[in-house]
């Protein structure tokens, strides 16, 4: 537990635990302040279990709760009063909420209600990371705020350990699993979505596995208690100052800095695709809201055509495109409707599948549901309405040919980018992605600065298998940056595409840099290069207990890093 100081009388920090209160005894505590409603998150501890485990150790407890900003002028003048008697008996009193926030506004509103200066006041919360302005402004004249203001000019920013932006599946995990390793980290999470998502769950939504539903939490439940979520968006970055810009015009400082916002899907890259999604027979497994009109026109679909997409590299899970036909393709044919249904596979590659060694198992359902390849062609334009298809070649010869196929249904994947925020600063390469070393995952100019997931330049598919080995190697760096060690924590490039060839059976293709295989299973138990029953029941029942329960909780189940001087070996 990271305990900030406000004053000989007072203490603050965020969530308190019940096994924190020994160390708060010690501490010469004597009274305890919570002011944090119960129910906030899922893993909160209640208010009683609190009082009743405070209660023996002879720390009395005290209940001001209240919404962040939501204060009321009885709770500054009950807490002043609290206080002062705590003083006049020269006793420590220690107030808690999710992050210390809003205790620290608690005490600056209750302090300037007695006389404190203004300035003072905000100079001593800025010292322990938060800004009170807006709390202290009803008790105080605005020329007082002002001129604190202007003589507060330059002073630090609300300032973090770890700042991460991204509240995806990196962001969370690295907030946990650094809290695993050193509790006391006072981390922020930059992220405006109030939903977050199991992705990888949409293939099987789209093929009538999943409701999609089922891949979708309040955010507000997954981020830890004790890590403070900025609901703002980043816009930029000034490394030299160390401080990440956010879209409401303030910023946040930090000592170390994770970029993890993914990356972007650009529907506006493919001419009329944008338009025409969810309607006509267009749709996406990429999309939370399409994948399940997936389903619908898979169901629908009696005789016709389908056809399938694939964009240049890099996009997020290279093997998802194919899942959608081969899904699509065992439902026709277990209906009977295959024998009247067209399929084409438009690869904007040359290949199946960017590792050899699963190709062959690939190749079987491909001739399986009768599909046709067109490989090194890229969809361009999409006519929703006249439902046709406008493909681009980059064929030897046939450079710039674009022809036009009809279709019933199309599956899209959509061409992905950086976001402009990380592709426009300096933390990114020539081609807009963030640029770190495939080993570490620290940024190649900046010490301070690392990378999570599909945002970077690393040369790895870009899967949540590839997130979850990575999490632990810059959490165990990180922390191994702030205690003053040698960098040890590496990662292999490892990526995981469970391709869901049919309806019970799944080739679990396991890789890393290089194409190299790197399964986690003996073959006797799974073999990856073939279609398995066991690898279903791994990627349907098990990985989404795994990733909602272990992954973004800090558990790194079969996720240790690798030796980082083996790997540059």
């Amino acid at each position: 537990m990271r305990i900030m100081t406000l004053n000989d009388t007072l203490t603050v920090s965020a969530q308190v635990e019940i096994e924190d209160l020994a160390e708060l005894k010690a501490n010469g505590v004597t009274t305890l302040v919570c002011n944090r409603p119960d129910g906030e998150s899922q893993d909160q501890v209640t208010f009683d279990a609190i009082s009743a485990a405070a209660d023996p150790l002879g720390i009395a407890v005290f209940n001001l709760p209240f919404k962040s900003g939501e204060q009321t002028d009885a709770q500054v003048q009950t807490f002043a009063d609290l206080l002062e008697q705590a003083q006049a008996k020269a006793e420590k009193v220690h107030a808690y909420c999710r992050t210390g926030n809003r205790s620290v506004c608690l005490w600056s509103a209750s302090a300037v209600s007695r006389g404190a200066g203004a300035q003072e006041v905000l100079e001593k919360a800025k010292e322990v990371g938060f800004d009170v302005t807006d709390a202290v402004k009803p008790y105080v004249a605005d020329k007082e705020i002002a001129a604190a203001s202007t003589q507060n000019e330059g002073a630090a920013k609300p300032s973090f350990d770890v700042v991460i932006v991204g509240a995806g599946s990196g962001g969370i995990a690295a907030a946990a699993s650094l809290l695993k390793r050193k509790r006391d980290l006072r981390i922020a999470l930059v992220d405006p979505a109030e939903s977050h998502y199991y992705q990888p769950g949409w293939t099987m939504v789209g093929g009538g596995v999943f409701k999609n539903t089922q891949t979708k939490r309040n955010m507000r439940d997954l981020i830890p208690s004790n890590v403070s979520w900025i609901k703002q968006a980043a816009v930029g970055f000034t490394p030299t100052e160390n401080t990440v810009q956010l879209d409401n015009e303030q910023s946040l400082h930090y000592q170390h800095l994770i970029v993890a916002p993914g990356l972007v899907l650009n529907w506006d890259g493919i001419k009329g695709l944008k338009e025409s999604l969810g309607k006509n027979g267009v749709t996406s497994n990429y999309s939370y809201e399409y994948s399940a009109y997936t389903w619908e026109l898979v169901k629908g679909l009696k005789k016709g055509r389908a056809i399938f997409t694939q964009p240049p590299m890099p996009i997020k899970c290279a093997g998802a495109p194919q899942k959608a036909l081969y899904l699509s393709g065992d439902h026709w044919l277990r209906t009977g409707a295959l024998k009247d249904i067209n399929i084409d596979f438009f690869n904007a590659g040359g290949v199946l599948f960017g590792v050899a060694a699963y190709v062959p198992a690939l190749q079987k359902y491909i001739e399986r549901y009768h599909a046709k390849t067109h490989f090194n062609h890229t969809l361009v334009e999409v006519d929703g309405e006249n439902k046709r298809a406008y493909f681009k070649s980059s064929e030897e010869g046939k450079e710039n040919d674009v022809i036009c196929e009809e279709f019933d249904m199309i599956h899209v994947c959509p061409p992905q980018k950086a976001p402009d925020f990380v592709a426009n600063s300096v933390l990114a390469d020539a081609g807009g992605w963030l640029d770190v070393d495939q080993f570490s995952l620290q940024h190649k100019k900046f010490a301070n600065v690392w990378g999570l997931g599909d945002v970077m330049n690393t040369p790895n598919a870009k899967t949540m298998a590839a997130v979850r080995k990575q999490v632990p190697v810059v959490a165990a760096n990180i922390v191994n940056s702030i205690d003053g060690r040698d960098l040890q924590a590496g990662y292999d490039g490892y990526g995981s595409c469970p391709l869901t060839v049919e309806r019970g059976k799944i080739v679990l293709a396991e890789f890393g840099y290089g194409g190299k295989l790197l399964p986690s299973f003996p073959s006797f138990l799974l073999n990856g290069t073939r279609p398995t029953w066991a690898a279903w029941i791994l990627k349907k029942d098990m990985l989404p207990a795994i990733y909602w329960h272990a992954m973004l909780k800090g558990r790194e189940w079969l996720a240790a890093p690798k030796k980082l001087k083996s790997l540059r070996s």
